[in-house]
């Protein structure tokens, strides 16, 4: 998650990618067949964490963070589009350039589903200068990876088209998802029926906070949840100051979930979600102990398992 700071840098575009990423559906994709899987997978908190630890590996080798325009960062992205070629996804890099430095976006679309009907969800892959950034946000990324990883195992025929994203320079102000939705015509950010994002689902002292955006999106989180008997709040510290923020700006349907930042958890949360009042959700945000052990194992489970519920019951 971005620091909420004045003066955010802007993108200047160096590539326009393919028609794909520049068309908001997937060219030639056609509708699928047969009905559409009723139910989520349990996404393997395991498999979630595997994923984290190799986003460990690549920052301690590459200097201790995967920042904007550093090795890391590439490292990161080579890794996830790996992942995904191999089980099947058309993947696109789409290049954009901010404070001197070349970024990349992933953008990844499972063929078949209504490409008049596209559901995104994502998470923003670099972290900041001063470490791993396993929480901010390797956590968001790796459980969208692993979903993404099952909707390939499940072989899902959703009936909408599916499409997940890792944005690049988000910590420099939302650059790579902003320069994404500013790259698409009004006809296809049209297309977008709904952009879920996913910002630190792991802090180690978590709360359940749920985006207060579109209706829709917003209940279909709160009925998982409340399924597990978990009560969420209303996402307010980092509204606006994710990647959900520039679709919200071009009139998508947006929504997501997020386990706290800097904020002090209160003595009501603590009471309601265990953890420890008056210390931050999360006490390494933006810092070098934003490493593997800055996870809460049970918060990532549930928001990686959260995360696969709302990309079934929103493209069935």
């Amino acid at each position: 998650m971005k620091l909420s700071v004045p003066g955010r840098a802007t993108a200047t575009a160096v590539v326009a990618a393919v028609s794909l990423l520049a068309g908001g559906s997937l060219a030639g994709a056609a509708p699928a067949s047969g009905p559409a899987v009723a139910a989520a997978p349990d996404i393997p908190v395991a498999n979630v964490k595997a994923h984290l630890t190799q986003l460990q590996s690549i920052a301690t080798a590459n200097g201790g963070n995967r920042a904007h325009g550093r090795a890391g960062y590439k490292a990161s992205l080579d890794y996830v589009k790996a992942k995904l070629d191999a089980v099947g996804y058309t993947t696109s890099i789409q290049q954009f350039t901010s404070s001197g430095r070349v970024g990349y976006n992933l953008i990844a679309d499972w063929p078949g589903g209504d490409a008049d009907q596209v559901v995104m969800a994502g998470s923003h892959l670099d972290s900041v200068s001063s470490g791993a950034g396993i929480n901010d946000n390797g956590s968001g990324s790796a459980a969208v990876l692993e979903t993404a990883l099952a909707v390939a195992q499940a072989d899902y025929l959703p009936t909408k088209h599916l499409r997940f994203a890792w944005w690049g320079a988000e910590e420099l102000g939302l650059v790579g998802s902003r320069y994404y939705v500013n790259s698409l015509s009004s006809a296809n950010r049209a297309r977008i029926s709904g952009y879920l994002n996913f910002d630190m689902i792991g802090s180690p002292n978590p709360g359940y906070f749920v985006y207060d955006d579109d209706p829709a999106i917003e209940k279909t989180f709160k009925e998982y949840f409340a399924g597990l008997g978990v009560p969420t709040e209303i996402e307010t510290e980092g509204d606006g100051r994710s990647d959900h923020a520039p679709f919200k700006s071009a009139g998508i349907p947006v929504g997501g979930l997020f386990t706290g930042a800097s904020n002090t958890k209160s003595a009501a949360q603590a009471a309601k979600w265990g953890g420890t009042a008056g210390q931050a959700f999360d006490r390494c945000y933006h810092s070098s102990c934003d490493t593997t052990a800055n996870i809460n194992d049970t918060a990532l489970d549930r928001n990686s398992d959260a995360l696969a519920y709302a990309v079934w019951e929103l493209s069935a």
